[in-house]
């Protein structure tokens, strides 16, 4: 494959965050040879998957405190750092991507 496509896919593991999750940064993992895409697709995933390892640690903590008190103020505070956690995922992937576009 050429340089442009190779960007291309780059770019597509960040952005794949609105629309294909962490699918596409596996699919192209496995399916692209050149070591850079292959990079990428691995950042990609791994920023992909660390919202979806919060939300089960806030929880498992809710539910660990015993308390329903103690379960309702972690709750609420687990969603509060999740949706942060979100958020900056979001954006740090919109801003690899977009480096990625530029350079190469």
């Amino acid at each position: 494959m050429n340089g442009d496509t190779n960007k291309l896919l780059s770019a597509l593991c960040y952005f794949s965050i609105f629309f294909a999750g962490f699918i596409l940064p596996i699919v192209i993992y496995f399916i692209v040879s050149d070591r850079e895409v292959k990079d990428h697709a691995k950042g990609a995933f791994l920023s992909h998957v660390i919202p979806l390892v919060t939300i089960p640690v806030f929880v498992f903590g809710g539910i660990m405190s015993g308390v329903a008190e103690g379960f309702f103020i972690i709750l609420i505070i687990g969603f509060i750092v999740t949706f942060i956690v979100n958020i900056v995922v979001v954006v740090w992937n919109v801003i690899k991507g977009i480096q990625v576009l530029r350079s190469y």
